[in-house]
């Protein structure tokens, strides 16, 4: 298994996986590779983004959504 080291990594993000690790009763090693992984399965940017749009769009509106007309409660928001 390879080898990798991570040069001036900042330390707030340290402390994000130390503490998602602490969490999950893994070590520090174990759940970057985790994140590296699930990372790398998301695909690029724009795939990404398709596939959340895809399924955005795949939802189904409940029938008390359709009636609701968006344009008025942003203008009552924006008048407030």
């Amino acid at each position: 298994m390879a080898l990798l080291q991570v040069r001036n990594f900042p330390d707030d993000r340290y402390e994000v996986i130390s503490r998602m690790a602490r969490d999950q009763r893994r070590s520090i090693a174990q759940q970057t590779v985790l994140l590296i992984e699930r990372g790398l399965e998301s695909g690029d940017d724009i795939s990404r983004r398709q596939r959340a749009i895809e399924r955005t769009m795949a939802r189904e509106v409940p029938d008390w959504m359709k009636g609701i007309d968006t344009a008025a409660l942003i203008r009552e928001d924006r008048d407030r």
